[in-house]
């Protein structure tokens, strides 16, 4: 199934990454949500994935039914039951994410300030906008170094200039 560039994206990071298994999973539950994904009775061109062990994206080719209200709810509360059913949090904004090296990681705000402070973290570090909107956006403003991305804005006060 092709999917358009302006294909909406929600991404949800988990605050751990996932077992093998746990990815596994969740990808079927994920597949499974997408092909019954509905809006006001009309079938959602929509698909699921799992990336890096750490992000849930949902897509939704809007092309021949648009996401409503009522869909996104639905996504939300499916969100949800994943969370309790693996343990995980799906829904805090604020566990960032960055790369060490190979490794994608993540830590609370408080903690990642901490890292910026003492330089374990710089401007370059590459970090993840999960604020992503659209398809061509996760595939090029997703994964960037710190200094292109929100998080500058949110710790501009930490940042040598």
């Amino acid at each position: 199934m092709q999917f358009s560039e302006n294909s909406r994206v929600w991404v949800y990071q988990s605050d751990r990454k996932l077992s093998d298994r746990e990815a596994q999973q969740i990808q079927i539950q994920l597949d499974n949500f997408a092909t019954g994904w509905t809006a006001h009775n009309n079938q959602l061109k929509a698909k699921a994935e799992i990336r890096y062990h750490r992000f849930l994206i949902l897509i939704v080719d809007e092309s021949q039914a648009g996401a409503s209200g009522c869909s996104i709810d639905k996504s939300v509360n499916f969100i949800k039951q994943v969370e309790e059913r693996f343990g995980v949090n799906l829904l805090d904004r604020f566990n960032l994410a960055y790369r060490e090296g190979d490794e994608v990681l993540s830590a609370p705000r408080h903690d990642f300030e901490a890292m910026l402070k003492q330089g374990s973290i710089n401007t370059n570090t590459i970090v993840f906008n999960n604020m992503v909107q659209n398809l061509k956006e996760l595939q090029t403003k997703w994964e960037v170094p710190f200094k292109d991305s929100w998080h500058i804005q949110l710790f501009k006060d930490l940042v040598p200039e």
